[in-house]
């Protein structure tokens, strides 16, 4: 099920980290006809709203990248939200898709949907079998559970929704604010801004607070207000302290490569290749994809073939397959931003999962792998946050 250069592509989440990636390497493939709507214009847990921008567009294809989103501390003062807000933008825009018959579907997850203590490298497999990380479990709860109607969509209804899960993922556009950023921005932006205190260099710490305030204090406040701010996350005259131990594993993977990876399953991936063709013919993905399968008959209805058997994780995990500890990232951006103080580690504060290692066999063998190793890429960030700053 092909998408040619003229099809309508509704990217939810454009203005994001992944969103944005996915749009621009969309348009250097050619594909122009692009619809993308910031939170202001449409606001995907609003049902109503979400049915009217699909009763008007009628996109044919769908990149569903845009969640709520935040790191350990976010995830743990918010978990109503995590949960909530998720749950309702992959359900309005799931159930609006399939409504108006769009032809393709990409749900974009996390790693974080895979059980604390699964075995690594973590295969699509082992979704479900033992507890979640606690200090995001609504998160994953809610990214589960988005996958899942994509995977029970496509066997009711016959539907072509797929689900990538990527490992966690840094590059242009990243969200550097210190209340809620990921690991690897928020380190680097507590680094620099040491690097910064050390060299009394306070009109780049006040260009960097003016763009990015923290806890309501930019660059206009007073230097014992920035110092007071600064030191409540950690940053201080050449001293910088993150938080846990630094012993766990991850892996990283630079978001422009993630957009190429979803690109390629968008366009070159069926439900029927991830299941495997000798199980799924294309008929069984019948007549449902215009939207006009009846709810309650068997056509397109891969879920009612008892010789089928248990179809499930059908998602595919998108990474590189490698890891580093929190500390050697730590000294990688050390090294990066020119940074001679030290760096210590608050092992009073939780470390999340120690270890989250992606098996990526299932996308290699869909015709994809990564190419930009971790050293390169936090050359890549440290320079973009730089130009960012301009």
């Amino acid at each position: 099920m092909s998408l040619d250069k003229n099809s309508k592509i509704f990217v939810a989440g454009h203005h994001g980290l992944v969103g944005s990636a996915i749009w621009n390497n969309l348009k250097s493939r050619g594909y122009n006809n692009l619809v993308g709507r910031g939170h202001k214009e449409l606001d995907l847990t609003d049902q109503y709203a979400v049915k009217k921008f699909f009763d008007d567009e009628k996109p044919d294809a769908v990149v569903l990248a845009a969640a709520h989103v935040g790191g350990i501390m976010a995830n743990s003062l918010y978990r109503a939200d995590f949960i909530m807000e998720n749950m309702k933008i992959q359900c309005n825009v799931i159930g609006e898709a399939y409504k108006h018959g769009v032809k393709k579907l990409l749900f974009l997850g996390s790693t974080c949907i895979y059980p604390k203590n699964a075995p690594q490298p973590m295969k699509e497999d082992c979704l479900l079998t033992s507890p979640l990380e606690y200090t995001n479990e609504e998160y994953a709860i809610a990214k589960i559970a988005g996958l899942k109607m994509c995977e029970s969509y496509n066997l009711q209804y016959g539907t072509n929704y797929i689900a990538v899960m990527p490992t966690n993922l840094y590059g242009p556009n990243d969200n550097f604010h210190l209340e809620n950023s990921h690991v690897m921005p928020a380190m680097m932006r507590k680094i620099y801004l040491s690097k910064l205190l050390n060299d009394s260099n306070w009109d780049a710490i006040r260009t960097d607070m003016n763009k990015r305030p923290v806890e309501g204090v930019n660059g206009s406040a007073s230097e014992d207000d920035i110092k007071r701010v600064l030191a409540k996350y950690g940053i201080e005259i050449n001293k910088v302290t993150l938080w846990g131990t630094g012993a766990p594993l991850r892996e990283f993977l630079w978001s422009e490569e993630m957009a190429d990876a979803s690109v390629h399953v968008l366009l070159n991936v069926n439900f029927s290749d991830i299941i495997g063709i000798e199980k799924y013919s294309s008929a069984q993905m019948g007549a449902s994809v215009s939207g006009t399968t009846d709810r309650n008959t068997n056509a397109g209805r891969g879920g009612a073939i008892p010789s089928l058997g248990e179809i499930r994780n059908c998602h595919i995990n998108v990474g590189t397959g490698k890891e580093l500890t929190i500390k050697e990232l730590s000294q990688l951006i050390v090294n990066t931003v020119g940074f001679k103080g030290e760096v210590f580690f608050d092992s009073s504060k939780p470390d999340g999962t120690m270890r989250k290692l992606i098996d990526v066999s299932k996308l290699h063998s869909l015709g994809w792998h990564h190419k930009i190793e971790i050293e390169e890429g936090v050359q890549k960030l440290f320079d973009w946050y730089q130009d960012s700053l301009r």
